[in-house]
């Protein structure tokens, strides 16, 4: 049993924590100690072994803002409900008598005001020769530096989601995968459920053969959407990618559409969701998912709402934040940007590809002597339209004149210019000039008619009478020859600048035609590849085994097969031409 301490005892008589020349009396020096106990801003509790209060300072009973007296006799958990006190380590102090330190947070209310805070807290045995009276634990609040740290933290974590962004977001200019990569950047970093959903021209359902929707009602084109694994299987009620969501009036998204403005619907009631919903009948949807809250952010680009970002969480997860909001608009503010960049892509590659299939007419039929076949690949949705284009003109005294180029650069300029340079040729052509001196005219003409880009351009005159084949070469790849042996080589020939440069200095070269010989045209669509030597694409075309006797269609077919990688990052235009043995 302990015993109190009295002033006849040696303990107080000599040294102690005044020092050992003190002369103050015992009960003054008791009195100092419990001022000090009484007046520090330190939180100061002491527990029996059964980790039960014996006291609390004055410091402590203000964490909850009740008196100290109301602590005693009750466990941490019961005196202070909101704080996460380690009471395994009190035991373990209160065990082996080795002071521990450890962190105590949780929250507290004062006032009707809640918050969260952290202390750092020290707990020591209390112990003498007669045994463990219990432990005593001083605690240093660590609140302000704790949230500084976080705040850090969540400063990090919100640029490294935006560095992600950067990268992530828009590698394509195809809308509908710059929407997915958001909703998959979005998921589970900042919400289990988030869509993307984009409003389209006013007379797209019409044009669809949809019916127009209720006066009020707004619609979206769902572009993308993702879920956490557990809850993918709402895509299939909900709605997914690619379908139509009608918006009641009053829905939240029909608020953002129309405002502008970001809205947080964090836990709202079953009667509030029914008016905020699409429509009242998916209430029941969400609250099966427990789903509980909810942002819907504006996607505006160039001043001009053209979607929303919807984030939904459920579960576990906690309410949105504000730190959740600026970081969700951060995000739909590049992703808009973004998707408007692959928005107006869309619309000016379709205008530009349709200019280049009108402009692109079909080639002039050649002599019958000349078999020949065609292709002409558009690049995919990642790339503009290019300038390739190819021509077959019959001339006097049974010669055809073959052609095949491409004008630099992409885009509707390239596609017109195509049509310039095309339209030169065939002029030209018929003045019966030499390849050498068709190019030369060519490229005086373009520079004076000033014509935006060069072009690169092959010609190739194939005469039956002198039975042979004349090439001139404006800046473009070597034509392939693929003899009756089934060889393919390449042919050197001189290579003149591209058309329009305004530089000349065009020769051509005269080879005889060896019957069965297949003559291969082409563009650099067909044979390029990012980051490779040209030789070495080169070279993968002579590698094609090309049967001589083949239909050529099916030669252009294997040619396309082996060569075209998809996606295509560039127009592909193929023209395959052979002598018709005892043709006229």
């Amino acid at each position: 049993m302990h015993q109190d301490v009295g002033p006849s005892d040696p303990e107080f008589d000599v040294g102690g924590l005044l020092g050992a020349d003190s002369r103050l009396s015992v009960s003054a020096r008791l009195r100092l100690f419990h001022r000090v106990l009484e007046e520090t801003s330190a939180p100061i509790v002491i527990l029996g072994p059964d980790l039960r209060h014996l006291y609390v300072n004055p410091a402590m009973a203000r964490i909850d803002g009740r008196p100290g007296t109301e602590h005693i006799g009750r466990s941490p958990a019961e005196a202070f409900p909101g704080l996460e006190v380690p009471e395994d380590v009190l035991r373990a102090v209160l065990a082996d008598g080795v002071a521990r330190e450890a962190s105590v947070t949780g929250v507290t209310t004062v006032d009707g005001s809640s918050q969260s805070r952290w202390w750092s807290a020290a707990y020591h045995r209390l112990d003498d020769e007669n045994g463990v009276f219990g432990v005593v634990g001083i605690l240093m609040e660590t609140t302000e530096s704790r949230r500084t740290q976080l705040a850090l933290d969540q400063a990090h974590r919100r640029l490294a989601l935006l560095d992600r962004a950067a990268l992530e977001i828009g590698t394509t200019l195809d809308t509908d995968i710059t929407c997915r990569e958001l909703v998959e950047l979005l998921v589970p970093v900042l919400a289990d459920v988030v869509g993307v959903e984009l409003l389209e021209p006013a007379d797209s359902d019409q044009e669809n053969g949809r019916s127009r929707p209720a006066p009020g009602t707004v619609r979206l084109r769902r572009a993308a959407w993702t879920a956490i694994p557990e809850l993918r299987y709402l895509g299939g009620i909900l709605g997914r990618a690619g379908e139509h969501i009608d918006y009641q009036p009053g829905a939240d998204v029909a608020r953002v559409v129309q405002t502008g403005c970001t809205v947080v619907d964090n836990q709202p009631t079953d009667e509030a969701l029914r008016a905020t919903a699409p429509d009242a009948s998916r209430v029941a949807v969400y609250r099966a998912a427990t789903m509980h809250s909810a942002l819907f952010v504006p996607l505006i680009a160039r001043g001009e709402t053209i979607g929303t970002l919807s984030l939904v969480r459920a579960g576990d997860s906690p309410p949105f934040t504000e730190d959740d909001v600026e970081m969700a608009r951060d995000l739909a503010y590049r992703a808009a940007t973004c998707v408007d960049n692959a928005r107006r892509f869309s619309r000016e590659h379709g205008v530009a590809l349709a200019l280049q299939r009108a402009l692109l007419s079909r080639p002039k039929a050649p002599h019958p002597d000349v078999e020949l076949a065609t292709r002409y690949l558009p690049a995919g949705r990642s790339a503009e339209v290019g300038g390739d284009w190819f021509d077959a003109i019959a001339l006097p005294h049974g010669r055809t004149l073959l052609a095949v180029g491409d004008v630099m650069g992409h885009g509707i300029q390239a596609a017109v210019d195509m049509s310039h340079y095309r339209a030169l040729l065939r002029v030209l052509a018929a003045g019966e000039l030499s390849p050498e001196e068709i190019l030369r005219s060519a490229d005086r003409m373009g520079e004076e008619a000033g014509l935006d880009r060069v072009a690169t351009c092959l010609l190739v005159l194939v005469d039956p009478l002198t039975n042979t084949s004349t090439y001139a070469n404006a800046g473009h790849l070597p034509p392939l020859l693929v003899s009756p042996s089934g060889e393919s080589s390449l042919l050197d020939l001189p290579t003149g600048p591209p058309l329009g440069a305004g530089c000349g200095g065009y020769e051509s070269l005269r080879r005889s035609n060896v019957p069965g010989t297949v003559l291969v045209l082409y563009t650099d669509g067909l044979v390029e590849r990012r980051d490779e030597d040209i030789d070495v694409s080169l070279r993968r075309l002579v590698d094609v085994r090309l049967a001589p006797d083949a239909p050529l269609e099916s030669l252009v077919d294997t040619l396309v097969a082996r060569l075209v990688v998809a996606p295509m990052e560039d127009d592909v235009a193929v023209v395959v031409a052979r002598r018709v043995v005892g043709g006229p």
